[in-house]
């Protein structure tokens, strides 16, 4: 560190408060998996992924330190995870979900840097996107040698370039006129989104099937409906135009019971999936210019805030929900001064 650094940003601080709660969650989570990974490739894999964490703990707890901030309580070994508790998830499962998790970083790291002032703390997290794209390049061809890497779907190369020419081309709701067949654009959109929530899916039934907590396992269940609602509706968009959706294999979860995981990490984890698919669906709403669509990815991503805004209230209730950092609350202030 370089001495007489100006002070860390409101947005800085929450840039590295949030890596580092991500980060603490995302080792417990590698760790285990790494006590049950079989295939030697995948392994590879999971350990350059846990390298990495348990490497970005270490540099933002230094930072924490040096700026005299208390470190996030987050995520342990002692009361997050059980590293001999059963396989929950077959090894395609355990390399589908780093790849995601590697997508999620692309687009954390890149909006860390571009809220960052100081030099040190965007340097660190250019190397943290760098690290990320490593990784998706990593995890990525090695689906790609499995042959489980779905690829998004094939379309015939246009011949010429053409403009808009008519308001129709807008339209989408009206059920008695025929729309518009898609662009690429909207395919892109609508297949990565019924990709994430086919393994938001998954890591909800798995989550639901382990806790012992009533109430978890409901709002697990209930993201796994969600989950399911949205793909058989995004799946339609695409097979209206006759696109093939992405399509895994369903296995991916084991029929184990036996908790690898606590129920405020699963929770913590549940509202990160929910928070990167509310900005799936805001950036797919700006890229696609058909009406229906557009209303469909609206009412989809209020669907999922509720639910967020549910899961965080059942955090509070059993106070797994910590808190970010924030500002001094001057009302209290000014009562203390006044009781003086």
């Amino acid at each position: 560190m370089i001495e007489n650094q100006p002070k860390l940003t409101s947005s800085e601080i929450t840039g590295a408060w949030t890596a580092y709660m991500n980060d603490s969650m995302s080792k417990c989570v590698l760790s285990y998996l790494l006590q049950h990974v079989e295939d030697d490739d995948i392994k590879e894999v999971v350990q350059f992924s846990l390298d990495l964490s348990t490497q970005h703990i270490q540099t933002l707890t230094d930072l924490f330190k040096s700026e005299k901030l208390p470190l996030p309580k987050a995520f342990t070994y002692e009361n997050d995870v059980n590293l001999n508790a059963a396989r929950l998830y077959t090894d395609q499962f355990m390399l589908t979900y780093i790849n995601q998790m590697a997508r999620v970083g692309l687009v954390s790291y890149g909006g860390f840097i571009s809220m960052s002032a100081r030099k040190d703390i965007r340097s660190y997290y250019m190397e943290c996107l760098q690290d990320s794209s490593d990784l998706y390049d990593r995890s990525t061809q090695t689906m790609l040698d499995k042959g489980i890497f779905v690829r998004p779907p094939y379309v015939n190369y246009p011949t010429s370039t053409d403009f808009v020419d008519s308001k129709s081309y807008l339209s989408g709701l009206n059920p008695l006129s025929q729309k518009r067949p898609l662009n690429t654009v909207e395919i892109s959109h609508l297949f990565m989104n019924v990709h994430t929530n086919t393994i938001g899916s998954k890591l909800s039934q798995s989550f639901a099937q382990t806790s012992s907590n009533e109430k978890v396992q409901k709002w697990m269940s209930r993201g796994k409906e969600i989950s399911q609602k949205h793909i058989e509706i995004f799946t339609k968009n695409l097979t209206n135009d006759d696109i093939t959706p992405p399509n895994s294999s369903d296995i991916g979860v084991t029929d184990s019971t036996t908790p690898p995981f606590s129920d405020k990490l699963n929770m913590f984890h549940n509202a990160l999936l929910s928070s990167a698919g509310i900005g799936n669906y805001a950036t797919a709403t700006a890229a696609s210019q058909r009406l229906d669509l557009i209303v469909n990815y609206e009412r989809l991503a209020v669907e999922v805030a509720r639910y967020a805004l549910d899961g965080a209230e059942l955090m509070i209730k059993n106070n797994w929900l910590e808190e970010p950092p924030g500002t001094i609350d001057k009302k209290i202030l000014t009562k203390k001064k006044d009781e003086h």
